[in-house]
C-alpha cells in the first residue's frame, strides 16, 4: 500500500479510502444496496488486511447505522483505535452546521463509532444559515478538546472554501485540511475554482464517486445492478450528460482494453495521476477492496491522462448547495 500526510497535518493515509456509505440498515426511503453487518466487517476486515485503514462515512448514512456497523466491525476484529483512520460528517441534521448542532452530533458519531475521537471530522455542505465564524471556532472547539484531530471540508464553492479558510486565520482556528468533493473524468468542474483553493492552501483531496456511480467501470451506461436500479440520486447526478459522457467512456474503455486490465483501474489512476491523496471507494464485498488496491499498480501516463480528458464538456454542478434564494441549480441539492 502507498500512504500520503493528510493536508499539512501529521496523520498517515493509504492513497485510498473506504467509503461508509455502502454499510447500514436497509430503510424504505433510502438506498437500498448497503450492507449489513456481516458483510460490512467482512470488507472492513480485507480492507485493513491489505493496508487500507482509513474509512469515511457520515452521520446520516442509513441512519446512522453506517457508524455503528463502522464501530461495531472495528471491536469484533480487535482493531487498535490507531491503527484506523476514521472519518465523518456532519451538516444534514437539525441545525446544519450551528455551535450546538455540531456539539450534539459529534457526540452521537463518536457514540455510534464506538470511540472517543476522530481522526478527520468534516462539513458536509457549506450552511448558508450560520455565521462561519461560529462554525469554525465550534470545530476548533473539538480539536482542542481532543475529540478530533483534524477538519475537511465537502463539496461547495471555491469561494466559501476560501472564507472559510480566512475565517479560520482571522480567529486562530483550525483550518481544514482536506476537501471531499465530487470529482471524476465524468465530473471535472471542481478545477475551475475549488480545486485550485485546495491546492493554495495544501489540502488533501479524497473524493467521492470516483468511479461516477459506476458508470466508468463498464461500457455501457446501464447495468441491472441494485443500485442502478433503485439509486435516484445517482441517476439525477449523471443521467442528463449521459450523450456527452459516453465518448469518455469509451476512452477509458479503450485505455482498459490496451493495458489489459478493468475499466475501474483505468478510472482510479487518473486520479492518482491528478495528484488526488485518496479517492472514497464504496465496497459491497471484499474482493471490491482487492479491485481498488490493485489499481495502484496502474500509472498513465501524461499523454494518456490527455486523451482520456480531451472529450470533457461544461457540466452543470452537482455537489454545492444552491444559495438561498437562488433558482437551485439541476442536482445541487443532491446527498451523497
Amino acid at each position: 500500500m502507498e500512504y500520503t500526510k493528510l493536508g499539512t497535518t501529521d496523520i498517515t493515509i493509504p492513497r485510498l479510502c473506504i467509503g461508509g456509505m455502502s454499510f447500514g440498515k436497509v430503510f424504505p426511503d433510502f438506498h437500498q444496496w448497503v450492507i449489513d453487518q456481516e458483510a460490512t466487517q467482512a470488507v472492513i476486515a480485507r480492507a485493513l488486511e491489505l493496508g487500507v485503514n482509513f474509512i469515511d462515512t457520515a452521520n446520516v448514512y442509513a441512519r446512522g447505522t453506517s457508524e455503528e456497523f463502522i464501530g461495531a466491525s472495528l471491536k469484533q476484529l480487535g482493531v487498535k483505535r490507531e491503527d484506523v483512520v476514521l472519518a465523518s460528517k456532519v451538516y444534514f441534521n437539525e441545525g446544519h452546521l450551528s455551535r450546538e448542532a455540531i456539539n450534539r452530533e459529534i457526540e452521537g458519531t463518536l457514540k455510534r463509532l464506538g470511540t472517543d475521537y476522530l481522526d478527520l471530522y468534516i462539513i458536509h455542505r457549506f450552511d448558508y444559515d450560520t455565521p462561519i465564524e461560529e462554525t469554525m471556532e465550534a470545530l476548533d472547539s473539538l480539536v482542542k478538546a481532543g475529540k478530533v484531530r483534524a477538519l475537511g471540508a465537502s463539496a461547495m464553492y471555491g469561494y466559501q472554501l476560501h472564507n472559510l479558510q480566512l475565517a479560520a486565520d482571522a480567529g486562530g482556528w483550525t483550518r481544514f485540511a482536506s476537501m471531499q468533493n465530487h470529482y471524476n473524468l465524468l465530473y471535472r468542474e471542481d478545477e475551475r475554482e475549488l480545486i485550485p483553493v485546495c491546492q493554495q492552501y495544501g489540502m488533501s483531496l479524497t473524493p467521492y464517486s470516483p468511479l461516477a456511480s459506476g458508470h466508468l467501470t463498464r461500457p455501457t451506461w446501464d447495468s441491472d445492478s441494485v443500485r442502478s436500479t433503485t439509486d435516484a440520486t445517482m441517476r439525477s447526478k449523471y443521467d442528463r450528460d449521459r450523450k456527452i459522457d459516453m465518448p469518455i467512456v469509451e476512452r477509458v474503455a479503450e485505455t482498459a482494453e490496451k493495458h489489459g486490465v478493468p475499466m475501474a483501474d483505468v478510472a482510479l489512476a487518473w486520479h492518482w495521476a491528478r495528484g488526488v491523496a485518496a479517492p472514497i471507494v464504496g465496497c459491497s464485498r471484499p474482493s471490491r477492496v482487492d479491485d481498488a488496491v490493485r489499481a495502484l499498480d496502474l500509472k498513465l501516463t501524461a499523454e494518456e491522462v490527455a486523451y482520456l480528458e480531451e472529450p470533457y464538456q461544461p457540466h452543470e454542478l452537482v455537489g454545492p448547495l444552491a444559495r438561498p434564494g437562488d433558482k437551485p441549480l439541476a442536482g445541487t441539492a443532491v446527498l451523497k
